[in-house]
């Protein structure tokens, strides 16, 4: 089995008119891993999965996806992936089972029958296979895309924010199928911005404002942010009045209220721990020093980012 990453890319560039959406990036998706793709809205990353897909040209840079070269064998890569995107693009008017059926067609599997019994079995939509499309939920439309991109078995999936509108339950029940899909050697690239869909991969890379900014386990993220977090706690006044008094404070870049707690990170962590201790004591709140989640680093490298399309 090859040790090549599935996906490498260097220098990437790609620019709408005088727009650079996606700006010098490098990155490797290694084989068999679940790969997060992060970033707020508009930072690129559809940008860079339809580049790697093949369904735009990059401006600059090189790449290979399973081996082959960015826009040179276009046709090659199309054949070796599977591509879920944002939007259901299936036909609505037809069953699961006639959506399915038409897209191993397109594909020539062979026997049709056979093939989209073992699809509709291996993702649960057997008792499901003669409902009309437009009928289901988002979480059962979005078990059908998924079908359709994995029914002929490539040995790449991207998926692009595949979750998103739907409900909790139908995310976990997805992510379950995607780790059964990486345990049986494919590799998966996820874009997404909810921090507990990244904290199920492998590996992330964070990209904002089309650069990327952060690359390794969630772990590693987390700490090449470089932040300290405390906890404040307390009656919910209390809370909000801290809250209002740490802002612009001596190391407290971010505050984030949850619930009947306060979030407070920064980079300096002496200056930080001075002024919350400062707050608690005026403010009748308990303080404690937490661990920093991926969402405080998410938010500070957000912050930290120059918007590209300002």
């Amino acid at each position: 089995m090859s040790t090549e990453p599935a996906i490498r890319v260097e220098g990437l560039v790609k620019r709408f008119g005088d727009r650079t959406v996606v700006d010098h990036v490098s990155m490797d998706v290694n084989r068999g891993q679940i790969t997060g793709f992060l970033g707020p809205n508009g930072s690129g990353k559809t940008t860079m999965i339809r580049v790697m897909c093949g369904l735009l040209t990059a401006d600059g840079g090189t790449g290979t996806v399973l081996g082959y070269q960015l826009g040179r064998d276009t046709r090659r890569i199309k054949s070796e992936i599977g591509y879920m995107t944002q939007r259901f693009s299936l036909y609505e008017d037809l069953t699961i089972r006639e959506n399915l059926a038409f897209v191993a067609g397109l594909y020539g599997l062979r026997p049709l029958r056979k093939v989209v019994d073992e699809v509709l079995e291996g993702l649960g939509l057997s008792s499901r296979q003669h409902q009309l499309a437009g009928a289901l939920s988002g979480g059962w439309k979005q078990r059908m895309a998924l079908a359709a991109c994995v029914m002929h078995k490539p040995r790449l999936l991207l998926l692009d924010e595949p979750t998103a509108g739907v409900d909790p339950k139908a995310r976990r029940d997805f992510w379950e199928e995607i780790h059964h899909l990486a345990a049986g050697g494919m590799t998966v690239l996820v874009s997404t911005h909810y921090m507990d869909e990244a904290e199920r991969c492998h590996f992330v890379n964070y990209i904002s404002y089309g650069k990327l900014v952060a690359s390794g386990t969630v772990e590693e993220v987390i700490a090449h942010a470089g932040l300290t977090t405390f906890l404040l706690e307390g009656e919910m006044e209390k809370v909000t009045a801290a809250e209002r008094m740490l802002r612009g404070m001596p190391g407290v870049a971010e505050t984030a209220p949850f619930g009947t707690s306060l979030h407070v990170v920064g980079r300096d962590a002496a200056a930080l721990k001075d002024s919350v201790q400062h707050v608690a004591a005026e403010t009748g709140t308990r303080m404690s020093a937490t661990e920093t989640s991926l969402e405080d680093a998410f938010i500070r490298f957000m912050s930290e980012a120059q918007d590209n399309m300002a």
